[in-house]
């Protein structure tokens, strides 16, 4: 993992993921950082959520067909997609750790990590309360 050097941009692409628990897209982001920078453009904030992502600073979330999403917190979580409205939240759940010792054992490969994503349709969609997440 290289050392970044210090950009304004980027810098505000990092505060505006920070800053919500939505998984945006980069074109949300785009949208919301030209508020703050005008001139930012598209292709730069492609450019550093690759940069972001590859140290390690940001998650990228592939769900579905759906353009990439990304995600401030870096650490072992689960997701949800709504399969109608597309949302994606966090899950309030323990990652389940053994299930790489697991997958390990039955592959004979060394495994750094994994994801997971469910598919459903989300407490709003449903009419019931709000999804609470606890993140």
């Amino acid at each position: 993992m290289a050392q970044l050097n210090h950009s304004r941009q980027r810098s505000e692409i990092l505060d505006y993921l920070k800053g919500t628990k939505e998984h945006p897209t980069a074109s949300t982001i785009y949208a919301e950082v030209r508020k703050i920078d005008p001139k930012i453009s598209l292709g730069t904030v492609y450019r550093n959520l690759t940069l972001l992502e590859a140290n390690g600073m940001i998650r990228k979330l592939s769900v579905n067909s759906q353009p990439d999403r990304f995600d401030y917190d870096v650490n072992p979580h689960y997701h949800l997609c709504c399969t109608r409205c597309q949302k994606v939240v966090d899950l309030d759940i323990e990652p389940l750790i053994d299930i790489d010792s697991i997958a390990e054992a039955v592959s004979g490969a060394t495994i750094r990590s994994h994801d997971c994503t469910f598919y459903g349709i989300c407490n709003q969609c449903c009419g019931a309360a709000p999804l609470e997440t606890g993140k």
